[in-house]
């Protein structure tokens, strides 16, 4: 058993790190409506909780065992997301959870995890050749849960999906020449949403906002999907530059005590935290990150089979999208896509998932090295 304590220890920073940001982000918000400015944290608490205890019940288990699991566990993902688009509890315009006792529970998140092992245990099983039916059979099996996330609508976790996709690809055996087409393919078909109108006028908003965001609009630009948009990401860029070299100080900062940046407690908390810690700050996060995805790409380059290097390099590839296209968001140089930063946006099934996901590459790195 080979433990990897800097794998642990940059999830727990990170995820407690993520707490304060998330109680800085919303206190006063809290305070105004009469609420404990505390109720957010409280909750995000008992989320990185059950996270931690997921995370140590999955490492647990030897990561072989979920090979055989694999399909149980897409099996349950793909009727979750049929029966939340069916009768989910419908927010912010995506009908994307389940509430459940004052909780919400978002099975698109389950389906992250549960389709980095569907793909990494039939990879292993074709023996890394995929080429012909074999190929084809991993396509569709991304592509059922990614249209039923589509259609909740969530583009940023379909995106997600397809990132993962595309990493296991190139290390279960697709060949280059199939790539390339799949890659040709997936132009085609950017290029006919664009050009149809597949996406929906908020859809074409939130991907085009960072590129004409004001923080000064009209009243009339305002109430339009790229006017809420590009606001957005203006007052997140405001944030982000407040912080200057060193931020402006845990709990301080007028942009975010003020609430100007809209979600900022979940899709925006990178501005939360360029304006309190400042560049250095930032960096340092950024850092933590980077040692977590560090040992999840270490831990996959010395796993003894295709499987365990699968299982981790699908889960690299769904932390390391979110946090680029994340990050990318308040910086305004991203589309905005409504992704989470792992373990730092407010959500619980965000947070326990990810730290599920972290629990597989603990198992790998515990039972499967070579």
């Amino acid at each position: 058993m080979r433990l990897d304590p800097l794998l642990g220890l940059s999830t727990l920073a990170i995820g407690a790190f993520g707490c304060l940001m998330v109680y800085t982000a919303t206190r006063f918000q809290f305070a105004a409506a009469h609420i404990s400015p505390t109720y957010d944290l409280k909750k995000q608490a008992i989320f990185m909780v059950i996270g931690v205890a997921v995370m140590i019940a999955v490492a647990a288990v030897d990561y072989r065992h979920y090979a055989s699991l694999a399909a149980g566990f897409y099996g349950l993902s793909v009727l979750l997301l049929i029966a939340v688009y069916l009768v989910g509890h419908k927010s912010r315009g995506a009908q994307a959870w389940f509430q459940v006792a004052g909780y919400q529970f978002e099975p698109s998140e389950f389906a992250k995890v549960a389709l980095i092992l569907a793909l990494a245990a039939f990879c292993a099983a074709a023996k890394g050749r995929l080429g012909g039916r074999a190929l084809v059979a991993v396509l569709v099996l991304a592509a059922i849960p990614f249209v039923l996330i589509y259609k909740q609508p969530d583009l940023g976790t379909a995106l997600v999906l397809a990132f993962v996709l595309v990493s296991v690809l190139v290390l279960g055996g697709a060949s280059t020449r199939h790539l390339g087409a799949l890659a040709g393919i997936g132009l085609v078909i950017a290029v006919a949403v664009v050009h149809f109108g597949v996406l929906k006028s908020y859809q074409e908003a939130r991907l085009t906002s960072f590129l004409n965001a004001t923080s000064h609009p009209s009243a009339a630009v305002l109430a339009t999907p790229a006017g809420a948009n590009e606001y957005n990401v203006a007052e997140a860029k405001i944030a982000v530059s407040n912080g200057g070299l060193t931020g402006q100080g845990i709990g301080k900062g007028v942009q975010t005590n003020l609430a100007y940046v809209p979600e900022q407690q979940t899709d925006f908390i990178f501005s939360a935290v360029g304006e309190q810690v400042g560049f250095v700050g930032s960096v340092l996060v950024l850092g933590l990150f980077a040692l977590l995805l560090w040992r999840i790409w270490r831990t996959a380059y010395l796993a003894k089979d295709l499987f365990g290097t699968l299982v981790c390099v699908g889960v690299f590839a769904m932390i390391a999208f979110q946090v680029f296209e994340n990050v990318g968001m308040a910086m305004g140089i991203m589309p905005v896509a409504g992704i989470p930063l792992p373990l730092m946006s407010y959500g619980g099934s965000s947070v326990v998932m990810t730290f599920a996901a972290i629990g597989l590459v603990m198992s790998v790195r515990m039972n499967g090295l070579r």
